[in-house]
């Protein structure tokens, strides 16, 4: 019989790519993870890995086997989901993630709302990059989160999450000058502009840095910044410009020029495959749609 513990091991080996990156997810040491592992090839009776010096990559076998265990997961995330459905009221805790600019237009609404309409639900935030967001999902760090992808910077989820379509927004150019060139054209009227960038290792840096490439240029990065709050105020001070999509853009400095560009960011819900029907799920998710619904109205237009 094989142990859905270890078959874990093998899809986060799967996903990580290092067997020191699943020891540290899971907190555990590398040569328990070796071991479990082995232990797994004996339970298979099947070579599942092939280890060339440090390096250890699936076999055929194994390839087979992860992908079987993520329907096997998904099916126990079903089996709880049912489970849940059949106990009386609705309690217990929902971990959700979220990135920055989603937190205060979307999730802080829904979480009031919900700490109202079901005071024995138990709602935690975390601030999470969308990047870090299958891994922390997969880990079971986390029940649910949002994340986002860019017209230039698809998803790359992965296996086992699965998405549900949230909020579409509107990507702007801010500037401190205005121009008479609108859409795609101003961007390359700013080619020998600073420009102020997310940090390497986050989506909204590599739309940046990807939609000045497509644009004929590398961008000259002055200011690498997170915050969009901060971002609008080093573009307020005449520090650079920036691109910032539409829920970053509530409060917009005096000074700042926005333009609207043919550029979409796209939110969605991920899951764990198979969890999304857990009651407390659907009313977290339902809840942050309504949020979504109201800045669609004209909430965070600017």
């Amino acid at each position: 019989m094989l142990d859905l513990r270890k078959l874990r091991l093998l899809r986060e080996l799967a996903h990580r790519g290092t067997i020191a990156a699943v020891a540290e997810a899971l907190s555990y040491t590398p040569s328990a993870v070796s071991q479990q592992l082995a232990a797994l090839e004996r339970e298979a009776g099947r070579s599942l890995l092939t280890r060339t010096g440090r390096r250890v990559t699936l076999t055929p076998a194994g390839a087979l086997l992860v992908e079987h265990t993520e329907a096997i997961l998904a099916g126990v995330e079903r089996a709880e989901a049912a489970l849940a459905a059949n106990a009386p009221g609705l309690s217990g805790s929902v971990r959700l993630g979220a990135f920055p600019t989603a937190l205060r237009t979307v999730v802080l609404p829904a979480m009031l709302e919900i700490g109202r309409a079901e005071p024995d639900l138990q709602l935690t935030v975390t601030e999470v990059d969308p990047a870090d967001v299958p891994d922390r999902l997969r880990t079971d760090q986390l029940d649910l989160a949002l994340v986002h992808e860019y017209d230039n910077v698809p998803s790359t989820v992965g296996a086992g999450i699965e998405l549900e379509p949230l909020l579409d927004e509107v990507v702007y150019l801010a500037s401190s000058t205005p121009l008479d060139e609108c859409g795609t054209a101003v961007i390359r009227s700013h080619a020998a502009n600073n420009w102020i960038v997310g940090n390497p290792g986050t989506l909204c840096h590599t739309m940046a840095v990807r939609t000045c490439q497509s644009h004929g240029f590398e961008p000259r990065v002055a200011h690498q910044v997170d915050d969009f709050a901060t971002v609008l105020g080093l573009v307020a001070a005449g520090a650079g410009v920036a691109l910032v999509p539409q829920l970053a853009a509530t409060d917009v400095p005096a000074g700042v020029v926005l333009t609207a560009l043919p550029i979409r960011r796209r939110t969605g819900i991920a899951y764990r495959r198979g969890s999304r029907s857990q009651p407390a799920f659907e009313v977290v998710g339902a809840e942050l749609h309504r949020a979504a619904r109201h800045l669609d109205s004209g909430a965070c237009a600017s």
